[in-house]
Parts: structure tokens; sequence; C-alpha cells
């Protein structure tokens, strides 16, 4: 059936035709008659046909009249023009043959026959059901349409659609939503060091600052704030929070302003639980976040919500903590646990580097001064520390079966046995995850800051963002293993190496702490010489190396470098590039990407502190510290898609930052 507009247009072509035929047989018979004998059957025949094809035009017309009205009759056993709601008839090209006087209000205009208007050119018609509708926005009103398209095939040339005006409706959805409570938790970072050394009055000065800044923000709200010594809570509604986020939470930067004693910055952590269905549920939000916040380095706000974590700020270095009291805590408990376990096994993360084998020999060594069963699990192929694995395996701890391999350790792990995991908490990078997933007890030794996927099933979560490594940590704790502390000048130096490593030879990330871990270590008779000598690099590393640096170049402060070459060595080859880049004068961070020997490509990121890497790779898929992170590219990546993609990013970090 065709268009009814376009049916209504050819009737009157016909008509028009036959009108012009009828003129010009009357013209030519007055004129020349012969010639009218001549054309007049041509005339007749052409007249017939338009006559034909009149009435098949006026009976499809009369038909669709027909087919509208029973449309009307079969769906509405009303009036539909005294309908509370609008009322529009149209044909399979969207435009108007019929409406109702409450269409014509809601349209006013617009609500013309044979008209489309945006509306309706914006509905499914051709999937259109009563039930449910379609919410549209229209001149800030906001309607509901249902439609009801014919099942007939021959029949889906009108669509019979209703439309109710629930802009009321709408608006206090609106308002519940942005009126619904959300928990806000704020804590002052490192409370207790930052003003360890300060006056009463110093305090009280710089205390009343960072409660005049709270203060103001609530102020601006209708929520209500409550202090206890280092933290608030804070119950906000959502359209305040929205605004906060909007800001890129300002309050972190105020807080920042503010100086303790000319040296140091207060910094906060902030948790929000947003999504939440109670303020009970709000409540176990917030803390989620301002965990999460204060393990990846405090000085940010972390948003929880049922869907995960949203993460702003993170841009300072953070304050040092001086009180070793959990150091103690956690070697007591780590021993009552040695001492219920048959055996322990100590892990780290894939590739593993200086740190991660260090920490783990060196609690593994300390394990078995106390009597017990140790092991390093540890992949010897794949480790970025052969030259301090072979020295181990060659001394005489090392040959009582110190190493162990993954699938060796899996065999034998037991219900009763012991996982302690080392320099890293993602369960994507462990160094065999059939091993933790077989483990029933699991302890979690890391100094990264805390990613959103982090293992979550440990007995003991000993995590220290401000730390330097891990093996800063467990040096640490050996301090209170007792005579079982005492490890071996070998050990002594693997712990040392792991340190040297993650401070770049004690320049970044180094605190009292640091240097006082080392000395313990150095009294064990760790010798830096033969420390040194496990970083020494074979010739063709070192051209691979200096190859990097000489193609690199400068992005918005962040030198970058890539290889199309690969190599075994390489991954030990980027990281000391990236550290190269960084005595580039003006380089805040650098970035060094290669493809690996299958698909993946492989980003080593380093800085200084003035840009925090780990959020220009969580951008990325990966994750790290603030002065040294990574990540892979999967899929089949290029290296020219690689190099956008790492622009982008680094680009989303600084819009960001404001």
């Amino acid at each position: 059936m065709k268009n009814f507009f376009r049916d209504g247009g050819l009737a009157i072509s016909i008509i028009a035709l036959i009108s012009l035929l009828l003129f010009m047989s009357v013209f030519t018979f007055m004129y020349s008659p012969d010639m009218f004998w001549i054309l007049a059957p041509f005339i007749v025949l052409v007249s017939g046909f338009a006559i034909g094809k009149l009435i098949q035009v006026t009976r499809r017309n009369f038909q669709y009249s027909a087919l509208i009205t029973e449309e009307i009759k079969s769906e509405n056993k009303m009036s539909l023009y005294s309908l509370p709601m609008g009322v529009v008839i149209t044909d399979f090209s969207r435009k108007i043959v019929w409406y109702n006087k409450n269409f014509a209000e809601f349209f006013k205009e617009e609500a013309v026959y044979g008209n489309s208007i945006d509306v309706i050119s914006r509905l499914p018609l051709d999937r259109f059901t009563v039930k449910g509708g379609v919410e549209i926005k229209y001149k800030d009103r906001y309607y509901r349409a249902y439609g009801n398209a014919p099942s007939d095939q021959e029949e889906k040339n009108i669509f019979l659609i209703y439309i109710n005006d629930v802009t009321e409706h709408v608006n206090m959805q609106i308002e519940k939503k942005l009126s619904h409570p959300v928990v806000m938790l704020i804590m002052i970072d490192s409370f207790d060091e930052l003003f360890s050394s300060s006056l009463e009055s110093e305090t009280a000065h710089v205390t009343v600052q960072i409660d005049r800044i709270l203060e103001d923000f609530i102020a601006e709200t209708t929520g209500l704030l409550r202090k206890q010594r280092d933290r608030f809570w804070a119950v906000v509604e959502e359209r305040h929070i929205a605004k906060l986020i909007e800001s890129k939470v300002k309050l972190l930067d105020k807080a920042r302003e503010i100086q303790v004693n000319d040296r140091m910055n207060v910094t906060l952590s902030i948790g929000i639980g947003r999504t939440a269905s109670t303020i009970a549920e709000s409540e176990g939000y917030a803390k989620q976040a301002l965990e999460m916040a204060q393990g990846r380095g405090g000085d940010q706000a972390a948003i929880k919500t049922a869907s995960g974590f949203e993460f702003y700020g993170g841009v300072s270095k953070g304050v040092e903590r001086a009180n070793k009291i959990k150091a103690r805590i956690i070697a007591n408990q780590l021993i009552q646990l040695v001492e219920a376990s048959d055996r322990v096994y100590i892990m780290g993360h894939k590739f593993s580097d200086l740190d991660s084998v260090g920490s783990s020999v060196g609690l593994a060594c300390a394990i078995r001064n106390l009597g017990h069963t140790a092991h390093v699990v540890v992949d010897s192929l794949a480790s970025l520390s052969t030259q301090l694995i072979d020295r181990l395996k060659a001394s005489e701890e090392g040959k009582n079966s110190l190493f162990m391999s993954p699938s060796e350790a899996v065999d034998s792990i037991t219900d009763n046995s012991l996982l302690i995991i080392s320099d890293t908490h993602n369960p994507l990078m462990l160094e065999s995850s059939e091993l933790h997933l077989r483990a029933k007890q699991v302890v979690i030794i890391d100094h990264h800051r805390k990613t959103v996927n982090y293992i979550d099933n440990s007995i003991i979560f000993y995590h220290e963002p401000f730390a330097s490594s891990a093996s800063e940590m467990v040096t640490e704790i050996l301090n209170y293993f007792g005579k079982a502390g005492k490890v071996t000048a070998l050990q002594a130096e693997a712990l040392l190496a792991g340190i040297m490593l993650d401070t770049k030879n004690f320049t970044i990330k180094t605190g009292v702490r640091t240097f006082e871990a080392a000395a313990f270590l150095r009294k064990l008779g760790a010798d830096t010489v033969n420390v040194k000598g496990l970083f020494a690099n074979s010739l063709e590393s070192y051209r691979q190396k200096a190859a990097l640096v000489s193609n690199s170049e400068i992005y918005k402060r962040c030198a970058i470098a890539y290889t199309t070459m690969y190599s075994p060595e390489m991954r030990l080859v980027a990281p000391q590039a990236a550290d190269e880049l960084l005595g580039i004068e003006n380089v805040d961070a650098s970035f060094v990407y290669y493809k690996s020997g299958g698909d993946e490509i492989y980003i080593s990121a380093r800085s200084l502190g003035a840009l925090n890497v780990q959020l220009v790779m969580e951008h990325l898929g990966g994750g790290g510290h603030q002065t040294m992170a990574a990540t892979q590219l999967h899929g089949g990546v290029t290296m020219e898609e690689a190099g956008r993609r790492l622009k982008e990013a680094i680009d989303d970090y600084y819009e960001s930052l404001g």
C-alpha cells in the first residue's frame, strides 16, 4: 500500500493530465479535424489508462482511511480524541496522519498534518511496544511514548503512538537521586609524623586551618561534619558530591597549601561511598575507599561505587612513617603463622627482579633459621635476577633446596602450608597463580601503591606504600626475629640489592627507615661492591640501552623511547634505559616500550616524583608506584598504536590535574 500523501499527489497529477488531454482534443478538433482523428486513438488510450489509475488511487485512499479507522476502533474502545494523553497516527515515513487535542497541546506548532517532527523521528517505530515505552526529552519536558506497530507486514504502513507527559515524575526521580545521602570519610595523612616535632600552638594552628577548609566545604552543602582527632565523618547529598568531582576534588589542593613547620605539606585521604542503597552501605563503601586511598599513598580521593573505584589526586610523595610498631606486630604474627605451618613458600611477581628475589630470600632464610622448612618459588629462566640466583644457588644455603620452581611448589603444597607473597599484591602479576589458588593461608608483604584488583584473601596484608622496597620491609621484620634475623652476608647483600634497585642507589623514595635498613644489612656483612656487581650488564645490553636513549623524544616533559628489536635482555635493558632518560634536563618522567617475543608490548615508566607514573600506567591497564610503574598491552597492538595510546594517557594525566 502506498503512502497516503504520495497517492494524493498522484491523483492530482492524473486529474491534471486528463484535463490537459481534453483541452488538447478540443483545441485540435477546432483547428484541424484531420489531425484530431489521427490523435484520437492515442488520446483515448492515455485517458483510459489515467482514469483507471485514478480509480485505483481513489480506492487505495478509501482503503487507507478505512485502515486508520479500523486501527482506531481495534486499539481503543473509547474516544482517542479526548484521552488524557497525546495520541498520534503516522505513516511508515513518520509523517502525521492524525492526532488528538493533547498531542496538539504538547507540540503546538509542530503538530501539522503531513509533518514529521523530531520527537517522532527518534522513536523506534519498527519495534515499538505498548509495554515499557521510550522516554524522550523535548524542550525541557520529558515524555514517555508507547506504540503499537501492526503485526501484519501488509499493515506496517501506519503506527499508533501514545505520548504521556512525565516531566513531574522524572523531576522527582532526579531530585531523589540528587538528594541521596553519601558518606565521606576524611583522614589527615601521617598525622603523628606530621606533628611529631611541632609545638602545641603550631599543631593547633594547622588543625584549625584544616578544620576551616572542611567546614567551608560543608557550609556550601546541606550536609553535616563530625571530627575525631585526625579524621572526619561527613554526610552530604549526591548533588554536592557531583560538584566536588567536577572540581577534581579541590579539597586536596587546598589542604596541600597548608604547611607544618615550613617544611611539610598537609595531605588528606578521602573515601567516598556512592550509589549505595542505605547510609550504612555507603559508610561501608567509604571505608573501603579510604583504605584504598591510603594504600595508594594518600593525598587522594577514592570513590567506591557498586561497580568499582575511581581515583582523584595522588600527586604528592607523602610523609614517611617513622613508627616501626607495625613492623614488630607483623613480625610476631608471622612467627606464629610459621610455627603453625608445616612448610613455607615465598613467592614474588612474574619476571622477578632483585627486590622480589632479595626480599623472598631474606625472609626464607630467616624462617629456616627458626628451624622451619622454607622455599623461594621462582622461575629462574624468566627472572631478571639470574646473577643473584646463581650466586645464591652456589652458596651452602642455596644447595639445600632454597629455590623451587612453581610447578614443584604446586605439587608439594598442603592445606597446612603458608604462602608469603612479596613485592606484589596483584593476583595477575604473581609468579604462579595456581600456587596462590591452592594456598589456604596467604600473607602479603608489599610496598606498591594499592590497585583495585588486589589479593583480598590474605591473613596478613602488610602494605606500606611509603616504604622504598619490599626488601626494606623484610629487613625491618628481621629486626624482630631475634637471632633468626641474623642472616648471612650473602643473604644480606640480596636484601641490599633489592633496596638499591628500587631507590636507584638511594636517590628515589629514600627515607630515614631506608638508611636504617641498609645500616642493619651492612652490620650483617653486606658488601656494597658485591651488590654493585649484581647490576653489571653485558656489552650488548649496554649498546641496546644506549640506542634507546639516543632515539628518544620529548613529549610534554616526558622522555619516550621505543625499539622494534627484541632480545631476552630487553626486559632488563628497558627499565635501565628509562632510568637513564631521567637524567635529561627538563624531563619529569620517562617511558620505554618494546615488543615482546609474542603479541604483547611492554612499557616501563620511571619518574623522579614530579609526575605520578602509576596513574599514567593505570590508564593503560597497569600499575606500580609513583616513581616506578609498568604495563602490558595485549591483543596484537602495533608499535604506532602503543605510542599513540601512551601519549593519550599522558594527556589525560595532565588534564586530570586541571
